[in-house]
């Protein structure tokens, strides 16, 4: 017996060994599917397709996929501008790619800067005399621009186009914030500096209709001028001032008005549109589905064409989305780990460094770690150029006033040179509820700020000194940088926002360019010849990208595309000025200090850590000072 039951013991134990190792070698082979990278290898015979389901940014936020496994929605698809324009142009020298396909179904948009370089992509393509076609339930401004450069825009029968051009309307709080008797506390220095406005005015100030009408001009002409330039015999004239006689035209048909003006060449669904690529393209052989067409995707193709790693490095370190304190990002400019990123370029011996800039602003600290970083990297004699995309305002300028050049393209926004606070408090609200505030101070300083209790005449008399300091600050770096004095600064400052044809006038940019003629700069300025490589820093890849192109969806999954009509898209985009009006309530009770945001520049709400009721005055004012 006790033979038996060692011999028991001992297959029970090779039993649970061979379990352990096929469950081992199983959860190995489940990592390595969800984590396998696209292979150079699987490019096909077929069409590039470019499915952009969802918005085109400079650099994408990370997901956890985690959090996508327990989110109930689908999150909105982020698309790297540089990775779809240089994926298009791939397509032109790659011989297994006959056209490119843009599902744009699901696109949300982009910037307008993003807009023309996958444009002008598109038209390398069509140089090389291949077809580039584009698909959509109805196109709005970003769409019509990227229709504009195809050689075939489809449209669906339910469909249209519309061109709603910039600007529109905007909630002001400012009487409900009375109705409320909420206090908004504003510090600013700037006439143009208007994003306070909408907490403390019923509309908008004759200053900021000046400044913003100057800007939609400038932008929407950029925008009018690559779609004419593109597809000259475009109606942009009748589309853009009689809308409803356009439609009306044809007899309210929205697909049949958008092909009278030009703006799209076919009309027909997915499925027909599926079936003219593939009469260009061939079939999918590993589809039956109507209108399925051999393709290869964007990252697929980017795998079969990395980028030259050949010769001295030029550091690429990117600033997108508001700069706040810390570690965040990317998406969103963490000072510190930008800073970081920076540091390591240096301590890399990187032969030159080009800052790419995509931010609205933010922390003033935050700026000012990253500018820190920059002075590091010029100490060593070396080049810095910044390479603006659409938007370099404020905290996104602060940030480029160390570069040797400034690069920057006629739709860039940037200036915005001007700070201010504002800080909500409630005591007037809570007296009518019967709460009131009583105490002793030691100083005019004891428990302020306090949002509760009001604020003492001195606390704002300090915020208002600090916020003019910071205003004074931010003129200095900027006339040292443009070799001007603090007062012809100032001429151009004041919070206001230029575009970037009359920032080059005014001296804020030096020239025209995109990232690429940057990096060229860069690298001519660090006499490397042409021995040299873009090195982007802070771009690693996901290990978890496939798992989580599984989960949203990725290029291959065309039945489960929505496609909207164009009263849909309407009415997505009302939806979206709802949040945003939401958004910019929660942004007044969780803003801390000085802010330099335009008001036509998209703020990223961001959380802000409780002040600690341990923090003394002191504290919690140097808490307060972001840009």
């Amino acid at each position: 017996m006790i033979f038996a039951r060692k011999v028991w013991t001992f297959l029970v134990a090779i039993k649970d060994g061979l379990v352990l190792c096929f469950m081992l070698l199983f959860f190995a082979a489940l990592y390595l599917a969800l984590t396998a990278r696209p292979s150079a290898g699987l490019v096909r015979d077929g069409a590039l397709l470019v499915k952009l389901d969802g918005v085109v940014v400079e650099e994408p936020a990370e997901i956890d996929p985690f959090e996508l496994l327990l989110s109930r929605a689908k999150p909105q698809g982020e698309h790297r501008a540089r990775d779809v324009a240089r994926a298009i142009r791939a397509a032109a020298t790659d011989d297994r790619i006959k056209a490119v396909a843009l599902d744009l179904s699901e696109f949300s948009g982009g910037g307008l800067v993003h807009m023309q370089e996958i444009g002008a992509a598109m038209d390398a393509v069509r140089a090389a005399k291949k077809p580039v076609l584009t698909h959509a339930g109805a196109y709005m401004d970003d769409g019509v621009l990227l229709a504009a450069h195809a050689s075939e825009a489809w449209v669906d029968p339910f469909g249209g186009a519309i061109v709603t051009g910039p600007g529109g309307t905007q909630p002001y709080f400012g009487p409900l914030l009375e109705k409320l008797k909420i206090t908004p506390h504003v510090y600013k220095v700037g006439t143009y500096k208007d994003f306070v406005e909408p907490f403390i005015r019923d509309g908008a100030s004759d200053p900021s209709r000046e400044a913003r009408r100057a800007l939609y001009a400038a932008v929407f002409e950029d925008w009018k001028a690559d779609v004419v330039k593109a597809r000259p015999k475009a109606d942009i004239a009748r589309v853009t001032t009689d809308p409803v006689g356009w439609i009306t035209a044809s007899g309210g048909d929205a697909a049949k008005a958008a092909q009278a003006a030009g703006l799209v060449d076919r009309i027909g669904d997915r499925v027909a549109f599926g079936e003219r690529v593939k009469e260009l393209v061939g079939a999918d052989p590993a589809s039956t589905r109507p209108g399925a067409f051999a393709h290869t995707s964007v990252d697929t193709l980017l795998a079969a064409h990395p980028e030259s790693r050949e010769g001295k490095a030029v550091a690429v370190v990117t600033v997108a989305g508001s700069i706040v304190d810390g570690d965040a990002g990317p998406g969103t400019a963490g000072g510190d780990r930008i800073a970081r990123l920076i540091d390591d370029a240096n301590d890399n011996d990187a032969a030159a460094l080009v800052l790419r800039v995509d931010s609205p602003g933010g922390s003033v600290m935050a700026s000012e770690v990253i500018r820190g970083a920059i002075e590091r990297f010029k100490a060593k004699k070396r080049p810095v150029v910044v390479s603006m995309a659409n938007l370099a305002a404020s905290g996104g300028y602060w940030v480029s006033t160390p570069a040797d050049r400034i690069f920057a393209e006629p739709a860039t926004i940037t200036g915005s040179i001007g700070i201010f606070a504002l800080i909500p408090s409630f005591e007037r609200t809570l007296a009518d509820y019967g709460i009131k505030a009583d105490g002793v101070r030691t100083t005019p300083l004891s428990g302020q700020p306090d949002i509760l209790g009001g604020f003492t005449p001195e606390v704002d008399g300090m915020i208002q000194s600090t916020i003019e300091h910071g205003y004074a600050r931010f003129i200095g770096l900027v006339a040292q940088s443009r070799r001007r004095t603090p007062e012809q600064i100032d001429a151009i400052a004041q919070g206001r926002v230029w575009d970037g044809g009359t920032a080059r006038q005014n001296g804020l940019v030096d020239q025209f360019g995109n990232l690429d003629d940057a990096l060229v700069f860069a690298a001519q300025s660090a006499k490397l010849g042409d021995d040299w490589h873009p090195e982007f820093y802070g771009r690693s890849e996901n290990r978890y990208a496939s798992l989580l192109e599984r989960l949203k969806g990725g290029d291959d999954d065309a039945e489960g595309a929505r496609s909207a009509d164009l009263a849909a898209i309407l009415a997505q985009r009302q939806e979206q000025r709802v949040v945003q009006a939401i958004g910019s309530l929660r942004w007044m009770v969780g803003a801390r200090g000085a802010q330099a945001y335009c008001l036509d520049c998209p703020v990223q709400v961001v959380s802000v850590r409780p002040l600690s009721v341990e923090m003394g005055w002191a504290a919690r004012l140097a808490a307060l000072v972001s840009l």
